[in-house]
């Protein structure tokens, strides 16, 4: 499973009215794991940032003006999204843009390229209905720091928004939570019929997870000198 999880900043809310990207940042997550890979580049979009575009990321018409353009980058920026699923903050906005760079240097939509595309705004407001879900307050909530973002750049932007979505989409840990508020007088037979009803895949340790586990309680039972809590544990009591 290969995630790419991007975000792109422009010199304007609508391409059709001219604006262009200025900055595309993406982030390799392969098998629920930040690979350090990455895609970065900075774009000369040959026209200033409106105002307001301008005061979110910073970027002015000096700096970009030695940096590449698109069709320079195409190829390459192709080549890393290619066969991955999209990980997009609100994504029709970041894929207008993307498609009208491709449009105009004769490429098909970035569709074609990758497996599909996820809206992880979309994500967040079903799981926090009537909330704030912006990159900020979805940091807030699941305890990712965003103190070093003054201004929003496309590379730290997917950063933060990779540690976001494996938080938003943790599976059991998210989507059992409620189960904990039900009523002591549930039977746990019925709680048993709820959770399978939601279809999670139940994933079984690997020898190597095993070992490693046994290793750290033998690691844990070295420091309090004896038998540590989790090896005195018994199913049923608590």
């Amino acid at each position: 499973m290969r995630w790419i999880i991007l975000d792109t900043e422009t010199t304007g809310l609508d391409p059709a009215q001219g604006h262009r990207i200025v900055e595309i940042g993406a982030v390799e997550v392969l098998n629920r794991g930040v690979t350090g890979n990455h895609y970065h580049t900075y774009l000369n979009p040959d026209r200033d940032s409106d105002p307001g575009a301008l005061g979110v990321h910073g970027l002015t018409t000096d700096f970009l003006s030695d940096k590449p353009r698109f069709k320079e980058q195409a190829d390459e920026f192709l080549k890393f999204i290619e066969g991955a699923e999209l990980i997009i903050h609100n994504a029709p906005f970041d894929l207008k843009f993307l498609n009208a760079e491709l449009a105009k240097v004769g490429r098909e939509p970035v569709t074609e390229f990758c497996s599909g595309v996820t809206d992880s705004l979309v994500h967040a407001k079903t799981l926090h209905p009537g909330k704030r879900n912006s990159l900020d307050a979805l940091c807030e909530r699941y305890g990712v720091s965003n103190a070093h973002r003054a201004l929003h750049g496309a590379l730290l932007d997917s950063r933060l928004l990779a540690e976001v979505w494996l938080a938003m989409t943790r599976g059991q840990d998210s989507l059992m939570i409620d189960t904990y508020d039900e009523p002591e007088t549930e039977s746990a037979e019925a709680r048993g019929h709820q959770q399978d009803a939601l279809g999670l895949p139940v994933i079984l340790p690997s020898a190597e997870d095993l070992l490693a586990h046994e290793q750290y309680l033998a690691t844990l039972d070295k420091s309090v000198k004896g038998s540590c809590l989790w090896r005195q544990f018994e199913p049923g009591k608590v």
